[in-house]
């Protein structure tokens, strides 16, 4: 029986898989602060430093932790990454299996080993600490460097949209790291590469994500723009226009539930990768 080939669903985290942005559930009301004004403050000193948005939120978080006298660690970060508010259908629960349950299932039957990645702008440590981290082979998202008490302080990662196209060559290479720039930019062919890009399928949810998608579908792999259902039409209505920019596969509202229209999707797109790398079963 031949193996099985690896293929990758590879997602954003906030916005893809959880509702907002995951520092604003707990984090952002543990210091005393507004999520309206903690993301106008990071904005203001953005462009005050002409700095990437991503690393000055960060250190924000790391400031008003200081002010309030509780230090951020990994398992304060962890606690709070329990807080997030995940879509619909993502876990098991008393009407049926979950998002992974149900789609690795049916890639094993189409003869794929379906492999789940994050790549996110977000925290690599709350994203530890959320209901589903198990589920994901590999986590790609801004992290911080700890002193030796286990302290932040300063960030040692930040990913933001254009560094996010990076880490599809690392999936697609299999160097699961931050560091290893040797080995990501040296020659590869083709054949040798763990998860080609034919093999994968991105979904995100904004404009962090577009560059990513954007390289996915002309990679040759897939890309779907997600939306949160509760969002308003005009938010809708920007997603919707990523297709008529050739950017992205398909836009679908971000429902993980059986039957939904992005089970449907996936599901299709995994059974046309089966088709393209002959691994469909006769009869199926």
């Amino acid at each position: 029986m031949a193996k099985p080939l690896k293929t990758a669903l590879i997602y954003d985290f906030d916005g893809t898989l959880a509702r907002g942005n995951m520092q604003e559930v707990s984090f952002i009301p543990s210091v005393g602060m507004e999520k309206g004004a903690f993301w106008e403050e990071a904005e203001a000193l953005t462009k005050e430093a002409d700095g990437d948005g991503i690393l000055m939120y960060m250190q924000l978080m790391l400031n008003h932790a200081r002010l309030n006298d509780a230090p951020i660690t990994r398992d304060t970060l962890r606690d709070h990454g329990q807080d997030v508010k995940l879509f619909d259908g993502l876990k098991s629960d008393l009407t049926g299996k979950g998002w992974f349950e149900r789609i690795n299932a049916i890639g094993a039957e189409y003869g794929l080993e379906i492999e789940h990645y994050i790549i996110s702008a977000g925290l690599e440590e709350m994203i530890d600490g959320c209901p589903i981290r198990e589920e994901f082979r590999h986590v790609f998202a801004s992290k911080f460097v700890y002193d030796k008490h286990g302290v932040a302080i300063w960030p040692a990662v930040g990913v933001n949209y254009t560094t996010k196209t990076q880490y599809l060559f690392r999936i697609n290479k299999g160097v699961l790291n931050h560091w290893e720039h040797d080995r990501i930019n040296r020659f590869m062919a083709d054949d040798d590469r763990p998860v080609p890009f034919e093999r994968m399928i991105f979904l995100g949810d904004g404009d962090t994500d577009v560059p990513t998608m954007k390289m996915m579908h002309t990679k040759g792999g897939f890309s779907i723009a997600v939306y949160d259902p509760r969002n308003s039409e005009r938010d809708q209505q920007k997603i919707y226009g990523l297709i008529s920019e050739d950017r992205v596969n398909f836009v679908a509202a971000a429902d993980y539930r059986e039957g939904a229209a992005l089970d449907l999707i996936v599901k299709g797109l995994i059974g046309r990768i089966a088709i393209n790398a002959g691994t469909m079963p006769e009869g199926v």
